[in-house]
């Protein structure tokens, strides 16, 4: 019986092939078949007439090549065949489709032979997404593709596809603007889409009868089927992924990968260990699978045919599907060097890619952590960017505790860590370190390596947790809570980052961990689009206000420095500070805002000379709501109050 322990074998000796055709590449009158599997003694290519069933329509041995691979051209029209490999290492392990696998048929069973060329939709060759000048103009909006169209109320027509971000001028049921529509009306720069590569939880031939968010890595390369209109053709779910992009595109909206190579769903079973097992995860000390991910494994990065692995995909998914970011799920499992190496060779394609991730890890993993792409260690990544958690439990309380409460919610002495978040996170000489309760010192060079936000697919919505830790609440205070939260987010340095139905008090019913819920808890309910239309407003305009205004978008630290003064005395409840225009390319010369916390009116002191009143309470007006001469002025509870000169 096979061992799956692995602590007799130095990894490190297996040879590195540094080639670009791994996978299956159809050409002209032929397919040529490459795999790295170099512990190998035998290996079977098997070829199918379709993606699920049946006996193999041909059985070829595979001739071994150098370092490592195992190589076979096919000649003749294979064309829409489906395929699997089978390794004997001494005994045969189970036939899958290779690591590289860019199309699979139903359930990611067999990989599928295409001509990438014909899955393109029409104009694909002038495709491109939006190029803004710097990260901190990006405005993120994270999305999961079923959770967008799936409502009854949603007015779109391929409810839980790819296709639905196709479709123009649909309404909810009450008349509102949804979909594309909506995320035009609302402005933001870039949608954040949840994974779409392929995932092992949903059955592509059921849908419906189960729902998850797909953090469950089956086939890393090609795109998840149950999003697509026909999952048994490979080709559909290609063509439907590139739709999607381009109608965003087309509308100057760029889109974010959710990527997940921390781990895989199966250990055992998944398309790396049944082609060279024990190698592409690392060991306890043991010689068993590790598990920083939570989920029964985690990816050994810092090997280098899975750093090259990793690498590859991410150019594939740049070149075929014109993507222009990814987001690392659990980004922290991963090493610095591979994080290192990734930007430099997204620098080599696009310097405008955009790369962030999640500083931290699920569980205790053998590599150390100075080692790895954690928060802490941000300033070795240049150019890679990580959630700030600071702000997000500082603005609502702890994220997975439903009676915590943050600034916004009425904790007091939580003013030095909005402030962390107002700066991004970098060095700003008015911040006192030492009240920033989860990191007591800056850990971001310059603003673009922080995303701020709070809240996300994870834990509760942001409507939920202030909800739940202000009990008594009434919906008015609900509603000026939210409006509080998103004003920070939406006027701080650094990189905003907003959870899709956030601006509508978005609800999952409670639901802190939503990841196989039923859509009726994870779908975006667009009638509360009507309800709360007061918040959408309000975050609409803000959005409108950051990109007009580049005061609230300083790309370097040493910027925020000279620029942002706190300059008005502290009140516990209080966050207020100032930006000076000059210098910053923006009309205004100087800008003051106050985020009042308190469940009262506070009056504050004022600069001397005549402001304009941009933000009062509800009202946004970039023309000015009035003047205002004078030593104080009084904000009114639970709100930003913004003037300007």
């Amino acid at each position: 019986m096979r061992s799956w322990h692995f602590n007799h074998i130095d990894f490190s000796t297996y040879p590195h092939y540094p080639g670009e055709d791994l996978g299956v590449h159809l050409t002209p009158g032929a397919t040529t078949f490459r795999l790295w599997a170099p512990t190998a003694l035998e290996v079977e290519l098997r070829l199918f007439d379709n993606g699920e069933n049946g006996e193999p329509l041909k059985v070829t041995g595979m001739k071994k090549e150098k370092n490592g691979t195992w190589a076979h051209t096919e000649k003749g029209d294979l064309e829409n065949l489906f395929y699997t490999f089978k390794v004997n290492d001494g005994e045969w392990l189970h036939e899958v489709p290779d690591p590289y696998a860019r199309a699979v048929g139903i359930n990611g069973i067999r990989g599928m032979i295409v001509d990438l060329a014909k899955t393109n939709p029409e104009g694909w060759e002038k495709d491109k997404g939006p190029a803004l000048r710097k990260f901190t103009d990006w405005i993120i909006y994270e999305l999961h593709v079923r959770d967008f169209s799936i409502a009854e109320s949603s007015g779109m027509r391929h409810k839980g596809k790819y296709l639905a971000f196709t479709e123009k001028n649909t309404r909810s049921s009450l008349g509102e603007k949804t979909g594309l529509d909506h995320l035009k009306e609302l402005g933001i720069t870039h949608v954040h889409l949840l994974p779409v590569f392929d995932f092992q939880s949903v059955d592509e031939e059921k849908p419906l009868r189960k729902y998850n968010w797909g953090y469950d890595p089956q086939n890393y390369n090609a795109p998840e089927g149950s999003y697509s209109t026909d999952p048994y053709d490979g080709k559909v779910r290609i063509r439907e992924l590139k739709s999607l992009v381009k109608s965003l595109h087309d509308e100057g909206i760029g889109v974010i990968m959710d990527v997940v190579y921390n781990h895989t769903w199966l250990t055992k079973g998944s398309v790396f260990n049944q082609t060279v097992p024990g190698y592409f995860y690392r060991q306890n000390h043991d010689g068993s699978f590790s598990n920083a991910s939570g989920c029964g494994n985690e990816i050994a990065s810092e090997r280098s045919m899975v750093r090259k692995f990793i690498v590859d995909s991410l150019k594939y998914w740049i070149s075929e599907y014109h993507i222009d970011g990814f987001r690392f799920d659990l980004m922290g499992i991963l090493d610095l060097e591979t994080m290192r190496v990734i930007r430099e060779e997204m620098d080599r394609i696009n310097p405008g890619i955009l790369l962030y991730g999640e500083g931290w890890a699920a569980d205790w993993s053998p590599m150390p952590e100075e080692k790895r792409a954690v928060k802490r260690n941000v300033k070795q990544m240049p150019g890679i960017a990580v959630f700030n958690d600071d702000i997000r439990d500082a603005l609502k309380g702890n994220h997975s505790q439903k009676s915590t409460r943050g600034f916004v919610s009425g904790l007091g002495l939580r003013e030095e860590a909005v402030k962390f978040g107002v700066v991004a996170a970098t060095w700003h000489p008015q911040i006192v370190y030492n009240y920033v309760e989860s990191s007591h010192e800056p850990w971001a060079d310059e603003p673009s390596q922080c995303i701020n936000y709070v809240s996300c697919h994870d834990n509760f919505t942001l409507y939920d947790k202030l909800n739940m830790s202000v009990q008594k609440a009434t919906p008015e205070q609900l509603r000026r809570m939210v409006k509080l939260a998103g004003a920070v987010i939406l006027t701080s340095q650094g990189i905003p980052f907003l959870h899709a139905g956030s601006e509508f008090c978005r609800t999952k019913n409670g639901n802190g961990n939503s990841y196989n819920a039923p859509d009726s808890v994870n779908q975006i309910d667009w009638v509360r689009k009507s309800v709360y239309r007061d918040v959408f407003d309000y975050y609409s305009k803000l959005i409108a206000l950051r990109k007009n205004h580049p005061v609230f978008r300083l790309e370097t630290s040493e910027k925020i420095r000279a620029s942002l003064n706190f300059c008005i005395q502290y009140q516990v409840g209080v966050v207020s500070y100032c930006i000076k225009g000059e210098g910053t390319g923006d009309v205004w010369k100087l800008v003051v805002l106050v985020f009042n916390a308190n469940v009262t009116p506070v009056t504050v002191p004022v600069p001397e000379g005549e402001f304009r009143i941009i933000i009062r309470e509800d009202q946004i007006s970039e023309a000015g709501l009035g003047n205002f001469s004078g030593e104080s002025i009084e904000v009114p509870p639970r709100s930003l109050l913004m003037l300007a000169r």
